[in-house]
Order: C-alpha cells, then sequence, then structure tokens
C-alpha cells in the first residue's frame, strides 16, 4: 500500500494515475493532496475516492471517519459478474466515504441470513443485495421484512420479488431473451435453444417466457433447457439441445455458454461454423475467449451506481419507491455467432 503525505514529493506517475481516475488535472490533485484552498468540495471528494479506488492512503490531514459501513451480499466470485458488480459499488460507495463490508455466501459455506446477521452486529447502515435469496421464489420473503425491522436499509439488485418491500435495480431479463433470439433469426437459424438456470429464480422465468414468445413469434423451433448457472451446466443443457439439432444457443450466462462452446466442440462441432452460442453478463475476459463471445452485456456500471444512490437516499432517510427499475441489455456480437449451417 502506497503512502501519499502533503508535502512529500509525489511521483509524476502517481500524480498522472490519480488525475486520470478522477478526470482532474494533476495541478488539481496537487492542491487537494496539500490542503489547499480553489477546489470545489465535488472535485476535492472525487480526488480523495480515487485515491482509495487506487489503493493510495489518503494523507493524514485528509483523512476522515467512515460516513458508516454498507453491507454487499454476493452470491460467489467464481463467476466475473459478480466482482464486476462489487469493484464498481465499492468505487461508488467510497465516493461517498462509505466503507464497504463484502459477504459471499458460497453452498456449503456461510448462508445470506447469517451473512446478514454479521453485518447488522457490526453496525452497517445499510445493505445492497446481489442476485440473493430475493431473486429465489421458493425462499421466503420473511427475513427481508425482519431485517426491515431492525432498521437496516436495503436495496436489491437483479430479481425482482413483489412480496418484499424495497428498492429494487434489474436489467430487462425479457429483453435480453429476445434480442438473442431476434440475433439468431436474422443469421437464419430454425432450430435454437436455451440454456438457462433453475425456475424457481426470477431472471430465468422472465428469460424463458420471453424466449419462448420470440420464438414462436419469428417461427422458429425452440426449446429451453434448466440447469445450473454453471460452465457445467452449460455444457450438460446444451448437450441436451444439441441433440435435437439446435444450430443457436442462447445461455443464460457466459459461465454458462463456455460450457456450451466446450460441449459442441466435443461433438466435433464448429463454433460458430456449425453452431453459434450466445452468452449473458459481458463480463470483462469475456471478448478474450476461443472464440470471443457474443453475448448480451447487462449495463453494470449504471445498475450499480442506481443501487448505491437508491441506498443513501434510504439512509438519509428519503424513501426510495418499492418498485423496480429496469436497465436495458445491449447485444454485443462477437466472433462465436455466425450464419446458420446451410
Amino acid at each position: 500500500m502506497s503512502v501519499i503525505e502533503p508535502g512529500a514529493a509525489v511521483a509524476p506517475a502517481r500524480l498522472a494515475d490519480i488525475a486520470a481516475q478522477a478526470r482532474v488535472s494533476e495541478a488539481t490533485v496537487s492542491r487537494v493532496l496539500n490542503g489547499k484552498a480553489g477546489v470545489a468540495p465535488a472535485t476535492r471528494q472525487r480526488v480523495l475516492a480515487a485515491l482509495d479506488v487506487l489503493g493510495y492512503e489518503r494523507p493524514v490531514r485528509l483523512r476522515q471517519r467512515s460516513a458508516g459501513l454498507v453491507g454487499l451480499v454476493i452470491p460467489e466470485l467464481t463467476n466475473p459478474i459478480f466482482p464486476a458488480f462489487a469493484q464498481v459499488i465499492e468505487q461508488a460507495l467510497a465516493g461517498y466515504g462509505y466503507t464497504p463490508v463484502l459477504g459471499t455466501q458460497m453452498p456449503g459455506g456461510v448462508t445470506e441470513d447469517e451473512l446478514v446477521d454479521q453485518l447488522v452486529e457490526r453496525g452497517v447502515t445499510g445493505i445492497i443485495f446481489m442476485s440473493g435469496l430475493h431473486a429465489d421464489l421458493s425462499a421466503s420473503p420473511d427475513r427481508y421484512a425482519r431485517l426491515a425491522g431492525r432498521g437496516v436499509p436495503f436495496v436489491c439488485i437483479n430479481g425482482y420479488n413483489e412480496r418484499i418491500s424495497a428498492p429494487f435495480v434489474s436489467p430487462d431479463d425479457g429483453a435480453a431473451a429476445r434480442i438473442a433470439v431476434r440475433h439468431l433469426a436474422e443469421l437464419g437459424h430454425r432450430r435454437v435453444g436455451l440454456a438457462v438456470g433453475p425456475t424457481r429464480f426470477v431472471p430465468s422465468l422472465r428469460k424463458t417466457d420471453a424466449f419462448t414468445a420470440a420464438v414462436a413469434e419469428a417461427g422458429l423451433h425452440g426449446r429451453v433447457e434448466h440447469t445450473l448457472f454453471t460452465v457445467e451446466g452449460g455444457h450438460a443443457a446444451a448437450g441436451a439441445l444439441l441433440e435435437t439439432g439446435c444450430t443457436g444457443i442462447v445461455c443464460g450466462s457466459d459461465m454458462m455458454a463456455l460450457g456450451a462452446v466446450r460441449a459442441a466442440r466435443e461433438r466435433g462441432l464448429d463454433v460458430p461454423g456449425e453452431v453459434s452460442v450466445i452468452g449473458y453478463d459481458d463480463s470483462e475476459l469475456i471478448a478474450f475467449t476461443d472464440p470471443p463471445l457474443t453475448t448480451v452485456r447487462q449495463p453494470v456500471r449504471a445498475m450499480a451506481h442506481a443501487a448505491v444512490q437508491s441506498l443513501l437516499e434510504e439512509i438519509g432517510g428519503d424513501p426510495v419507491p418499492r418498485t423496480e427499475f429496469v436497465f436495458q441489455p445491449e447485444l454485443v456480437v462477437r466472433a462465436s455467432t455466425s450464419l446458420a449451417p446451410s
């Protein structure tokens, strides 16, 4: 961890890094670090947030007591989309002076309820849930009513549940499925499949309903396989879809899509020459897979900032509407889709 103290010589490269992160001039960074006047409060806050993001310790005179702890509960770290969300959320919180506390629930490990108890015991001022039990229709929503009863505001990302009174931030799962089906139809595919997670999850249901409707509207033959949101789940589902003659496969996550590509290759099929595969999420490394994956991009940055803003409004005593804020996905065409085989 690097330390930058006022009055000390700061390497130009470090000044440049901080200036680029904060989107200000190096002269402005220097003024903030040395505690000089003439810098707008919002600009000063951006520079301090840039220090935090880049891992530099704030100069002693500029260190402030944390505005409070905010819990972030995510399902796992193996799927790169969750660290991507966590990074943006943590940066946004740091910019407002809050200290994020990350809690990860893994199968066979700490449960969401146990994580929440630990976070509340640590005195968090609010919690952001990412793809948690709120998205699981088989899970009791009572846990969230109890959390509200303890005076802890919270926001949920991905998986709207009308039984839970809270602000929700979601991608448009239906639009994602429709975009993917439309892309395959335009490429001439007539038999298409959807590999998606279990039916108890809201995003899975929404993608399934939209996929089924889009296939019917386009006059295609469609099939759905419900499986796990993992590489192995995508591999198993794609195997079943390929057996039915599907030449285009839409997946509920990029990890599942990687499993689908592997399943096709194990059968001697070329991707995309004989089978087109579309993922969902567009996490950072997906552009570098073999082949680079066509996927439907979640608007991570916009959703993460909306969740943080909603939570801060709640913490500040200005309740946000108990509704779902929906963000539009975007098709990113790369090399895993092509014209249907003749």
